[in-house]
Formats: C-alpha cells, sequence, structure tokens
C-alpha cells in the first residue's frame, strides 16, 4: 500500500513539473505574462528563439500591406504559445520594442495565426520586423485581409500580457 501511495505521489510530481516551462538558454526574444498558469522566471514565461521555435507552427506565403510581393513567413502558431503558457484570459495585449500595442483577441490563435520568427527562410531582424510579428492567416483567409487585422498585426514583438 505505501509503494503504491508513494508510486502515485511521484507521478503526481512529475506530472505537475511537466507542465513548467524550461528557463531560457539564449537571449530573451518574448515574455508572456498576466493570466498565465505555466512560468519559468517569476510570475512569467519568457522564450528564446530555440523554444519557441520548438512549439508546433506554421509556414505560409502570402502577400502583406508590409512587404513586396509574396513572402513566406513561419514560426510557432499562436496558438501553441498559448498553449504552452497555459493562458486563461480572452485578450492579449501585444506590445513592440516600441511600446506601440495592440489589443488581440486570444480566439485570433484558432485562425493559424503565426508569431512569426522568419521571412522567405531568414530570421527576422529588428530592422525587418523581427524578432517577432503576428501574421494572420491572409493565404487561408483573404476575407481577413483588411484593417481590421492589419491593426493587430504587431511587429518587434517583445512581450504579450494575457488579460482577463
Amino acid at each position: 500500500m505505501k509503494g503504491m501511495l508513494l508510486a502515485l505521489l511521484i507521478g503526481a510530481v512529475c506530472s505537475t513539473s511537466a507542465l513548467a516551462l524550461d528557463a531560457p538558454k539564449g537571449p530573451v526574444v518574448l515574455t508572456v505574462k498576466g493570466a498565465i498558469t505555466n512560468t519559468n522566471v517569476g510570475d512569467t514565461a519568457e522564450f528564446d528563439l530555440a523554444m519557441l521555435e520548438a512549439l508546433s507552427g506554421r509556414k505560409a506565403t502570402m502577400e502583406t500591406p508590409w512587404t513586396q510581393g509574396m513572402v513566406t513567413f513561419e514560426g510557432p502558431l499562436l496558438s501553441a504559445l498559448l498553449k504552452a503558457v497555459g493562458a486563461t484570459g480572452s485578450t492579449l495585449s501585444v506590445k513592440a520594442l516600441n511600446d506601440y500595442a495592440a489589443e488581440v483577441p486570444a480566439d485570433d490563435a484558432k485562425l493559424a495565426t503565426i508569431l512569426a520568427t522568419r521571412m522567405d527562410g531568414k530570421l527576422m531582424s529588428v530592422r525587418d520586423k523581427g524578432p517577432l510579428m503576428v501574421v494572420y492567416p491572409f493565404d487561408q483567409d483573404p476575407s481577413l485581409y483588411n484593417e481590421k487585422y492589419f491593426s493587430r498585426s504587431v511587429w518587434q514583438i517583445k512581450e504579450i500580457e494575457v488579460g482577463k
């Protein structure tokens, strides 16, 4: 009986620690805070590029108002990031390096929205709208190609705050 109880306790501890995020090993490119349950630095979740690129992602070729011609974006899905941090809120405040911020409904993650880390196979530099950019699936749904979604397409992202 003691052995079974110990095995259950060890199993519970191991499954709980599986929810914890690893600490970033490289430079932090994104901090997620707010209504999240999985953290790695205090009450925030910090990600380096390798951590982001390890999440489920998408590669898509499309035209955008900010690029010339067809461009291929790739990076983790916004939905994968929100799942990784255990997001529980319904709004996202997406903040850029210059402190520009846009309010994005968390439900936009259901649209196969990408947090692009690469453009045409190359890491996105700050000069080229990096290190991260919200890219809506304009290739899958042309009805998204409008000002509503353009205004939510933040680039040079440094932080996402999940609101209630």
